[in-house]
């Protein structure tokens, strides 16, 4: 009865990813239905990580990420996990082979949000995204080439890049929701309270950057997951242009979102120059 207790967990991931981020959902399903389930694995393992350190603030959350790291870590030794979430998880990283150093890093980024409030030198800054984001770009990487090592060393770059500026571009919206609600600042050398259009317009000048590396490496994906990668570049680049467009104000004061109906746009044009072969 293995079987449906897999599928069980498998189905848990699953909810949590349409749960709790309809854009990534959205993304997922555009990628070859032999690989989306296990993206659905590795986001429902992130998302639960980060749920703990940043929104449980009513329970003792160092003892529950300790714990969380502690089950994780059996699951992954026994092949299974009475948490329907670590059960899918180890799946997908026993499947593929997925590197134990890159579910550590993610888990020391995720450990330091428990405690850490400012990120003063840029190493300390570029050591917590590669550990926050880079690696998730990682993971996902070695289920696009199937474990191929070869295909994943020669990709690894350019999905490093696109995982920091997601990233970044995530701790740019958030900026006001971090300072306000957690106490948090991430990037290096920037006070919230003199953050000015100088500051904002810098951070967006290095996402640029960012993407342009990983607009090259997403060309050379396998086609079980270009269009979905693709669709999810564009979706955050259509957020980086409102971020643009906003003031510094702005951004310290709301939440700047894109709307569902331009994200369905931005699905629309990514699949017509999918099915055109330009990309």
């Amino acid at each position: 009865m293995k079987e449906l207790f897999d599928k069980i967990s498998e189905e848990c991931s699953k909810n949590v990813t349409k749960s709790y981020s309809t854009s990534f959902s959205l993304a997922t399903k555009m990628l070859s239905s032999n690989i989306r389930q296990d993206i659905y694995n590795i986001y429902g393992f992130v998302r639960f990580a980060d749920e703990i350190v940043d929104t449980f603030h009513s329970y003792n959350k160092k003892e529950l990420f300790s714990r969380f790291v502690d089950d994780l870590n059996y699951s992954l030794i026994d092949g299974i996990s009475l948490n329907p979430i670590l059960n899918s998880f180890q799946k997908t990283v026993n499947k593929y082979n997925i590197d134990k150093s890159l579910i550590d890093a993610f888990l020391k980024s995720m450990e330091q949000d428990l405690d850490k409030k400012k990120y003063k030198s840029l190493k300390e800054y570029k050591d917590y995204i590669y550990g926050s984001a880079d690696v998730v770009g990682l993971m996902c990487l070695k289920v696009f080439v199937g474990g191929n090592n070869d295909d994943f060393n020669r990709l690894k770059p350019y999905a490093m890049s696109l995982g920091s500026a997601f990233q970044k571009v995530n701790f740019l919206r958030d900026l006001n929701d971090d300072y306000k609600k957690l106490n948090r600042i991430y990037f290096p050398g920037i006070d919230y309270k003199t953050f000015n259009e100088d500051a904002k317009n810098n951070i967006m000048i290095d996402i640029e950057k960012d993407f342009a590396k990983a607009l090259k490496g997403i060309y050379m994906l396998p086609n079980n997951s270009k269009f979905g990668v693709y669709a999810a570049y564009k979706y955050y680049k259509r957020l980086l242009r409102k971020l643009d467009r906003a003031s510094y104000l702005q951004i310290k004061s709301k939440r700047v979102r894109v709307p569902n109906y331009q994200k369905v746009d931005v699905l629309a044009r990514s699949y017509v120059r999918y099915r055109l072969n330009i990309l």
